[in-house]
């Protein structure tokens, strides 16, 4: 009994398929009974170039009978490349266990595919035939295909032979192994052209001045120049290769590593060049009591410095870019590096306060116009320079502080961050005062008088401390910045006096009993 289905499925004819019967019928048979057998079917079909077959894993229900045999095929064709080559797009370890949320009508998201202005899910939906229920890829997906093709699929894929596409060779194609080759072939050429041409210009630049060390920087450049180039032309024609994510890092990483080692290679040339330069000025130009030979030596000695320090940053950088001796490089830069190097400079008091201008115009604490509160004294920064800053106080006089003091000592910055500030005023009024009549009297103020000041957000009156004759008032308001602020303080300060002389038994008296 067991071979009896085996039977009738060798000697009997296929039967076409109630879902696209313009398709011819599977010579195999179609599980389409779940979401992940319709996965694995298709997929398996598909990248054994079987697209007939893979085309009844799509809902044709839209094509006529003829439409359906002339396309169908084809839309397999597409699709398999969309699936192939989408990062988010279903790939064999998915086919096995579809995961995805359960939308509408009996449909599943398989994955979403990313467009530049949408998403585009891809679905399998459940149709119900006369044979049963079937999942295949839903209607709105197939209408989808070409459109997604379009913007995922290999370049000249239509053109090419199918061989270029469906038998890899490691982990790449062959058409993306054709396609490295051109792109290392072609940045090679313009990469030497675009050097050439950049040269040339530089060098009919230096001609035209009378400066020598310009001629010395193309001199230099020669050679180095060309790694640059290549490396931005070679990122960017991998990237139309659509190769997997790993080899293009591959790529990115060696082509960053060319470009450190590119300008590692024309800071060391340009050293040795200036240094040549200098010697033989020096020795054209000898002055009575000069010690060339000691200037020779102090210039060899600073040239084999420089070529020291970058050769250390060089390997730095190239070790950062990995992650398991990204350490390494980042010890090398903070300690035989940059920090050396900035020791010894800072030791010298003017180089050093100049140092610290750098620094803050990079790490930016202050800018012009930040309200600023410092050594007791509020104002605005005016101006900024690399040794010291002016701070205009609000009495108009100007506080000139070095710079080493916004890197050395604590300082409020009131500009820092939002703008927006909390202001208080403090009052002490007798406990017969009736707080809600206060409150009362801010909000009547802020909508009256000081809506050009307040943002609107926070008014609040609380009593915060009490003593043996009075209670404390604080009045907590907020504003936009530091200026309304202070202003807004002021203005609640005067009219909540005001107000508190109409009331002379809220103020605060002395009482004394007799005994």
């Amino acid at each position: 009994m067991r071979l009896l289905p085996l039977f009738f499925l060798l000697v009997l004819p296929p039967l076409a398929d109630p879902l696209n019967p313009g398709l011819p019928p599977s010579p195999l048979p179609l599980n389409r009974a779940s979401p992940s057998a319709a996965v694995e079917g298709f997929l398996s079909a598909a990248r054994q170039r079987h697209f007939a077959d893979a085309a009844h894993y799509l809902d044709l229900s839209d094509l006529s009978p003829e439409e359906q045999a002339a396309e169908g095929p084809q839309l397999a064709r597409r699709l398999r490349f969309v699936l192939d080559r989408q990062p988010k797009a279903a790939r064999s370890p998915l086919s096995r266990r579809v995961q995805g949320e359960r939308g509408r009508g009996g449909e599943i998201v398989l994955s979403t595919v990313a467009l530049p202005n949408q998403q585009v899910p891809i679905q399998l939906a459940a149709v119900a035939t006369p044979g049963g229920t079937v999942w295949v890829f839903s209607l709105n997906t197939v209408s989808w295909i070409d459109r997604l093709y379009e913007a995922t699929a290999p370049p000249f894929s239509e053109r090419l032979p199918e061989l270029f596409f469906v038998r890899p060779l490691g982990e790449l194609e062959l058409w993306q192994w054709l396609g490295i080759l051109v792109v290392l072939v072609a940045a090679t050429v313009m990469a030497y052209l675009l050097e050439r041409l950049l040269l040339a210009v530089g060098a009919r630049i230096a001609r035209m001045t009378p400066l020598k060390w310009d001629d010395q920087l193309v001199v230099a450049a020669r050679g180095p120049l060309r790694l640059p180039f290549w490396s931005f032309l070679v990122t960017e024609g991998t990237l139309a290769l659509l190769l997997p994510p790993q080899v293009q890092q591959g790529f990115q990483v060696v082509c960053r590593s060319l470009v450190v080692i590119g300008f590692a290679w024309f800071f060391i040339r340009f050293a040795e060049l200036l240094r040549t330069l200098a010697e033989a000025a020096i020795t054209e130009k000898r002055r009575g009591g000069t010690d060339v030979a000691s200037l020779r030596t102090q210039l060899a000695v600073l040239q084999r410095v420089v070529t020291v320090v970058v050769y250390i940053v060089a390997i730095a950088l190239l070790l950062i870019q990995f992650p398991g001796v990204r350490s390494v490089g980042v010890s090398l830069l903070a300690s035989a590096g940059f920090a050396g190097l900035v020791v010894g400079i800072a030791a010298q008091k003017p180089l050093g306060a100049v140092l610290s201008g750098i620094q803050l115009s990079v790490t930016q604490p202050i800018r012009i116009g930040d309200s600023v509160v410092m050594e007791g004294e509020s104002g605005t920064i005016e101006e900024v320079s690399l040794t010291y800053v002016v701070v205009r106080i609000w009495d108009l006089r100007r506080l000139i502080v070095p710079i080493s003091y916004f890197l050395d000592k604590p300082f409020q910055n009131w500009s820092k961050g939002p703008s927006q500030l909390l202001g208080t005023v403090l009052l002490q009024v007798d406990y017969t005062a009736d707080v809600e009549a206060f409150r009362g009297e801010l909000e009547r103020l802020l909508q009256a008088e000081g809506k050009p000041l307040w943002d609107g957000k926070t008014a609040q009156v609380s009593v915060t401390d009490a003593s043996e004759r009075t209670q404390t008032l604080r009045v907590l308001v907020s504003a936009r910045d530091a200026g309304a602020s202070w202003e807004l303080r002021c203005l609640l300060r005067e009219k909540l006096i005001l107000f508190l002389r109409q009331h002379p038994a809220w103020l605060p008296v002395q009482r004394t009993l007799s005994v």
